[in-house]
């Protein structure tokens, strides 16, 4: 780039010379043309200095938009090759035949592999890409909108990944989903259910949606306190199998009631510290029940809350899940 800057420069100076040069030049010839072409009777040096002088006006200024002009045009000139020359140099390596690969995040599409080319789209997450190549800097090369564009590698995974975000609980789940929607969630969740449901109903189905790379978040309790035990040998006797399968588990306590519920926050503080004392070292802890108890909350039977306050507690647990 130093040397680039450096040619310019000189270009620019040289062009600067020879316009000046070629201004003193012109004045000289109109001013002995002038000389030339003015008769005896109007030869005053006074005449002849007063035309001279309009012309040179006029040259200079005309020789200096000239000038303007074309150092602009260098200075453009000079801004593109700079941006060509920091731009991420990469090669392509073409696959005899398009494969077919998954995002496993939200990702951007670019115009070539490297996050200083634009963004020409974006692909949510599960999305089938034909990829055609794939380039020495580790980003692959894609059919996009009938063209090609690039994806980061990272980004791209052989089989469809599991699901990003999968909630299992009770009724409080169900309402969770109603007020932060589904996308790149699944939710396994029924009104009214507790210990029973959990491991004869939607044990089954977990497989379905978690996979490599899927945070699963675990939220019963609220409806059977006193299976606090319970819940810790049946989550421990599973963390294998979810580990195993590239699922990273939580537990999200039991949160706070309000005024008319049927059970006690002192109830439900007692289930939250046998289950975070008790459950398998790899079930990481989302405590959502201070979490709660410092923020605030509403609700109108004691049980469930607002949306509002749903949604807050959705943004809890993603920042600790980061």
């Amino acid at each position: 780039m130093n040397i680039i800057t450096f040619k310019n420069r000189n270009l620019m100076i040289l062009i600067a010379f020879a316009a000046f040069f070629c201004v003193f030049l012109a004045v000289g010839m109109m001013a002995a043309n002038k000389v030339e072409t003015t008769s005896s009777s109007e030869l005053s040096s006074s005449a002849v200095a007063t035309a001279i002088a309009e012309d040179i006006t006029m040259a200079v200024e005309e020789t200096e938009s000239e000038v303007e002009e074309m150092v602009s045009t260098v200075s453009v000139s000079q801004e593109e090759a700079t941006v060509e020359l920091t731009r991420t140099v990469f090669t392509v390596t073409e696959y005899e035949a398009p494969k077919t690969k998954y995002t496993s995040d939200t990702v951007n599409v670019r115009a070539g592999a490297g996050t200083d080319y634009d963004k020409v789209g974006k692909l949510s997450w599960g999305s089938a890409v034909e990829v055609t190549g794939e380039t020495d800097n580790e980003w692959y090369e894609v059919s996009f909108k009938d063209s090609t564009a690039y994806i980061k590698g990272e980004y791209m995974v052989d089989e469809l990944p599991g699901t990003p975000y999968v909630f299992v609980g009770d009724s409080r789940t169900v309402q969770l989903q109603m007020a932060v929607g589904s996308s790149d969630k699944a939710y396994i969740a029924k009104i009214g259910e507790g210990y029973s449901w959990f491991k004869e109903s939607a044990l089954s189905l977990i497989p379905v949606y978690a996979g490599k790379g899927t945070k699963m978040i675990i939220n019963f309790g609220v409806n059977d306190l006193a299976n606090a035990g319970k819940y810790v040998s049946l989550v421990n006797s599973y963390i294998d199998t979810w580990s195993n399968a590239g699922v990273t588990v939580y537990y999200a306590a039991v949160t706070p009631v309000g005024d008319g519920a049927s059970v006690s926050n002192a109830q439900i503080e007692s289930f939250n510290a046998q289950l975070q004392a008790g459950l398998d070292s790899r079930v990481q802890w989302i405590d959502g029940y201070t979490y709660l108890k410092q923020a605030g909350f509403t609700t109108a039977d004691g049980l469930h809350y607002n949306a509002a306050t749903y949604r807050s507690l959705y943004s809890y647990y993603m920042s600790v899940i980061g």
